[in-house]
């Protein structure tokens, strides 16, 4: 059924006059005709009697009438629900106990007025990309392990964030009592982080973080959380684990944990936002403009990312090749 024959009907109802509705729709009084004739018999009924001055409805119009009010407020509401800024702006955050998810829970504090519809797919980068791409996600927190000229034309990236990682240790840990400690030092001890997937950008991450160094970063056994992890840390004397700042946002109540440090150089873990070029969501650029504002900048010359994350962290990522 068409929706502007629909449209012009309830016009038509409305004004009694074929001229009135025309001149409120904006066309031509023959093309209202053509439309309520091409109506009438597709529903295989007269719609409206011709009389002197206008037209009236008849029993079949009253009756389609009301439905066809219903239609065009469906239609409306519909439209509207996906006008610009109507709908939570969907963005991925990796992880609901890591960093990136502050970041937007600050955004949030800031920005209460703004929806948002959080979600944490937990996807590799490329998975992640596709749904940005596709438009499935509004935003997505990443790094951009990706080569900028593998990007789709219509996707940008820019880094917004720089997480400086920390050894996270239990009491009785030899490290435990330090300020402080260099890479160097975390020669020789076991530093468990479990369920670091290869071909992710955790994964890539800290392999070239024991590579550059030389450091045991073990990635055996089943991860079962940030809780049983740290659990196990502060149960041992002989294991450790990196964790950022804000990750997880909140540490399980009871355990005795020591966070050090990590300096000359401090690793970081270098995040990125995703989205399309050609979102109009307005609270995009709300985002985008808050996480540049508030965005780390830990001293570049001290501070250590992978080879493939060698970009300068205070400068945007410009138009992008196919």
């Amino acid at each position: 059924m068409d929706l502007e024959a629909v449209r012009t009907f309830v016009a038509v109802a409305g004004e009694g006059q074929f001229q009135v509705a025309a001149d409120e729709l904006g066309v031509s009084q023959q093309a209202v005709s053509k439309r309520v004739a091409a109506l009438e018999r597709e529903l295989g009924v007269r719609l409206f009697t011709r009389v002197p001055r206008g037209a009236r409805l008849t029993l079949d119009g009253q009756a389609f009438l009301p439905h066809a009010k219903a239609v065009l407020r469906a239609l409306d509401k519909a439209a509207a629900s996906v006008r610009p800024g109507r709908r939570p702006l969907r963005v991925d955050v990796m992880g609901t106990r890591v960093m990136t998810a502050g970041l937007l829970q600050d955004f949030h504090r800031d920005h209460p007025g703004i929806a948002l519809d959080v979600v944490a797919l937990g996807a590799a980068g490329r998975a992640v990309l596709a749904a940005v791409r596709d438009g499935s996600l509004d935003a997505a927190f990443w790094a951009r392990r990706i080569p900028e000229d593998q990007l789709p034309p219509e996707v940008r990236s820019e880094r917004v964030a720089d997480e400086p990682i920390l050894l996270v240790t239990g009491t009785g840990h030899p490290l435990a009592g330090a300020d402080s400690v260099t890479p160097a030092d975390l020669t020789g001890h076991r530093i468990w982080m479990p369920g670091l997937a290869e071909g992710t950008e955790w994964g890539a991450y800290y392999a070239e973080l024991a590579r550059d160094f030389g450091l045991d970063i073990d990635v055996a056994g089943p991860n079962f959380g940030a809780d049983h992890l740290l659990q196990a840390v502060a149960d041992s004397s002989t294991v450790a684990t990196f964790m950022g700042p804000r990750t997880p946002l909140a540490y399980p109540a009871g355990l005795d944990l020591r966070t050090i440090p990590v300096r000359h150089p401090t690793p970081v873990y270098p995040h990125s936002l995703l989205w399309r070029a050609d979102n109009p969501h307005p609270a995009l650029a709300a985002l985008r403009e808050h996480l540049l504002r508030a965005r780390d900048r830990p001293g570049s010359a001290d501070s250590w990312v992978p080879g493939w994350a060698a970009i300068s962290p205070t400068s945007p990522i410009g138009p992008l090749s196919p």
